[in-house]
């Protein structure tokens, strides 16, 4: 468990590597070393591509844009892989809803970023299986982590960090009651997932299917 400090020392991370990577980075750095300097050079140059790809996916770039107030920002690297209206009873809003969702795959920046500025009213772990982030069964049937987040202009949405088929961790590092700002990191998901984000009905959509997203800079939709 992550003390307060720690959970902001990772939001306002000034490496371009998140953190919870640096153990692996050291790992796989100090394995290639070793089977280097027993010149086992097939696991030496195996383990040097392993060290690029884990330094590869724990990369964290530091992003920052002025965005309009009602901007709703993509809260994941990846691809639109769904867009979808949903009624009251089929999703966390308890209203009719518009679904966004992105999907990760192990080459994207797996940093997560607030989708809006506000504060965070309610944060729900549900455990779940596996499946392939690619399903849209993964919504409801995965292990994900879910936050609702309300504007200053009293506006709700939810962001869902779900784990996929490969991912087998989800991290986040806000609290229910945080205020937070659009575009800042709030959590990260190991090696590939999806990221599920419910507007308002009335929100526009500027985005269509299958369009490549950048955490914290492309604007998914605007709130009315």
């Amino acid at each position: 468990m992550l003390s307060t400090a720690q959970k902001k020392e990772r939001i306002e991370n000034k490496l371009r590597i998140a953190r919870e990577g640096l153990p692996f980075i050291a790992i796989a750095l100090g394995l290639t070393l070793i089977f280097g300097l027993l010149h086992w050079f097939v696991l030496f140059f195996l383990f040097a591509l392993i060290s690029i790809f884990v330094i590869g996916f724990f990369r964290d770039p530091q992003r920052q844009q002025n965005v309009p107030t009602d901007a709703v920002l993509a809260p994941a690297d990846g691809w639109i892989v769904r867009i979808e209206h949903l009624p009251a009873d089929q999703n966390p809003l308890g209203r009719p809803a518009q679904k966004i969702s992105i999907f990760m795959s192990v080459f994207n920046v797996h940093v997560n970023r607030n989708a809006v500025s506000g504060r965070v009213t309610r944060i729900q772990y549900f455990p779940g299986k596996f499946l392939s982030a690619h399903l849209d069964k993964a919504s409801a049937g995965n292990e994900r982590n879910q936050l609702i987040l309300e504007t200053p202009g009293g506006q709700s949405i939810v962001v869902v960090q779900i784990a996929g088929l490969i991912a087998r961790r989800i991290v986040c590092w806000v609290n229910e009651g945080e205020e937070v700002i659009a575009g800042q990191r709030f959590g990260l998901i190991r090696f590939g997932s999806r990221l599920d984000v419910y507007l308002p009905e009335e929100c526009r959509i500027p985005v269509q299917k299958n369009q490549r997203t950048r955490a914290g800079l492309t604007i998914i939709g605007y709130l009315p």
